[in-house]
């Protein structure tokens, strides 16, 4: 783990290894990987990164692009993918005119938890990425069904693009330790009005692929290392959590909206003390927020397959949560 005090030098962001995924449509796809793979390999040859296009899921429009290597290949992917874009899917605007010629949106998949780092106080650091690389950037508010990804949309120029991922890189890197128990988004099938059921991954009750931590090229081996802590606080207290042969104990954090965290916990205790019984995962909660947005953390401790459907549970009663307030009328909210 690169932990380290003080700034670092230009040179040592450029060496140091991450893995940024981008949402594309089937459309991008194909141009990004290009006639026989001719495309992505040459990607891979000019920047010598790692790159890939997650498989086509029947019935859904979205893939995911996964870029690993060191933040100066990168941010030359990058922008050779939107290079890419650019000649060989224009957007096409209202009356068939191309909008924005020479720019192309890219959709980054940003770990919730490090969003505010690129965002900045009061959107400062956005605007200050926005000034330096000429491009346009939008973060999403919502997380991504049944992950704890956000989308940043970039559109500009190539350059600008390339520019754009490199100060985010940099934030991603400086903020690296956030980015640990990330569930990363999955293209599936989702019913409306029910809870979506990705695929299966042999614990049986459908949890999400993927919890891994974004920004050391696990989801190409689909196992990240586990983020070990041994927890001496209160937390310790009651059951130690389940863990299965083979599997060792990880910590994982993830922050939940202030506004949601009464609903998550329930009356009494109720839900939360449900999922920590049904989960067998020890999930603590922080009392106080940790940074000015109000947020408050949540830590699960517990095996991989513990954690998995901890996770799970908690991103159901919130998905859950955000419906049921969706159908509140204005008049009564």
């Amino acid at each position: 783990m690169n932990t380290q005090d003080g700034p670092r030098t230009e040179e040592e962001y450029a060496q140091a290894q991450i893995t940024l995924r981008a949402i594309v449509t089937s459309k991008e796809a194909g141009v990004i990987i290009g006639k026989a793979g001719q495309n992505v390999a040459e990607l891979r040859d000019k920047t010598g990164v790692r790159a890939g296009v997650s498989k086509v899921v029947p019935g859904v429009h979205d893939r995911v692009l996964t870029v690993t290597g060191p933040l100066t290949g990168i941010s030359e992917a990058y922008g050779l993918v939107a290079d890419g874009l650019v000649k060989g899917a224009p957007q096409m605007g209202m009356g068939g005119v191309v909008a924005n010629p020479n720019t192309h949106p890219i959709r980054l998949l940003i770990s919730h938890n490090q969003m505010g780092t690129i965002i900045g106080r009061q959107g400062l650091k956005i605007k200050q990425i926005q000034d330096a690389s000429g491009v346009r950037m939008v973060a999403q508010k919502e997380m991504l069904p049944q992950s704890t990804e956000r989308i940043v949309e970039i559109q500009g120029t190539p350059d600008g693009v390339q520019k754009a991922v490199w100060e985010i890189g940099k934030c991603l890197i400086d903020d690296q330790e956030r980015g640990y128990g990330t569930v990363l988004y999955s293209p599936a099938v989702r019913v409306q009005g029910a809870a979506p059921t990705p695929a299966m991954n042999g614990t049986g009750y459908g949890a999400p692929r993927g919890y891994n931590r974004t920004g050391n090229g696990a989801d190409f081996t689909g196992s990240g290392a586990p983020y070990q802590r041994r927890s001496t606080g209160p937390s310790d207290t009651g059951p130690p959590p389940a863990v299965e042969d083979g599997e060792d104990i990880q910590t994982q954090n993830i922050s939940i909206p202030a506004d949601m965290v009464g609903c998550i916990i329930g009356r009494g205790g109720s839900k939360i003390s449900e999922i920590r019984k049904s989960s067998g995962a020890r999930i603590s909660i922080a009392k106080a927020p940790h940074d000015d947005t109000g947020e408050r953390m949540f830590t699960i401790t517990g095996g991989q397959t513990a954690n998995e459907k901890a996770l799970y549970l908690l991103y159901e009663n919130l998905e859950a949560e955000k419906m049921r307030r969706s159908n509140i009328p204005e008049a009564a909210a």
